[in-house]
């Protein structure tokens, strides 16, 4: 079973019907006992990185994605699901993150990219994708250069490199996927970038 969390915010159910459609047997859970009995998780993301992580831990279910996580269960994060890995936030404050993998989020205007302040913010529609070479699984069947579907003013910055899947051009290169281990995720929506979203949701079925 795929376990697409439910902790209050965003379209869960376009993310599961899209799991679905590729053959996944996605359902919406919202509880600690339901992630445990995943075989795979999902952590969609439409909302403030604060509000979002203080959901999580009112409903416990930070420890039971971290534990999930530690034991070798597949996790596929897009969006804010990608960014809720990392350390800590700097959206509206200072928020801890679940501390999966080291490193931070940053708003574009404050990236180290000399031209961040004139780019838009948010960066929303469709940009392309430069593959770092590693062949992560996720990505199979996706050429470098394709085109996926963003709506974000953060990205992340990992402290460790080698984790970094691919990365896109906007005001300068950010981390727009990143891979260790049975941890994948995107800064990308999947459900929203048509063929090649759906071909990254069938591989992760299919892990």
């Amino acid at each position: 079973m795929i376990a697409v969390i439910d902790y209050g915010m965003g379209n869960l159910r376009s993310v599961a019907k899209a799991l679905q459609k590729v053959g996944g047997d996605a359902r919406i859970v919202e509880s600690r006992e339901a992630l445990a009995r995943a075989t795979k998780i999902v952590l969609p993301g439409v909302a403030a990185f604060g509000d979002a992580i203080d959901r999580i831990r009112a409903a416990g279910l930070d420890r039971a994605i971290v534990d999930a996580v530690r034991a070798g269960t597949p996790y596929l994060g897009f969006c804010l699901g990608l960014q809720l890995l990392f350390d800590v936030s700097y959206e509206y404050g200072e928020h801890r993150g679940l501390g999966i993998l080291p490193g931070k989020v940053v708003r574009f205007a404050e990236s180290p990219a000399g031209d961040a302040e004139r780019i838009k913010i948010p960066h929303i529609g469709w940009n392309q994708v430069r593959l770092r070479g590693r062949n992560c699984p996720l990505l199979a069947g996706v050429d470098d250069g394709a085109y996926f579907y963003f709506d974000h003013s953060y990205h992340v910055v990992p402290a460790d490199e080698s984790i970094i899947a691919a990365t896109t051009e906007y005001g300068g290169e950010f981390v727009s996927a990143v891979w260790k281990d049975n941890v994948f995720a995107s800064q990308f929506h999947p459900e929203k970038s048509q063929t090649l979203g759906l071909k990254i949701l069938e591989n992760f079925v299919r892990l």
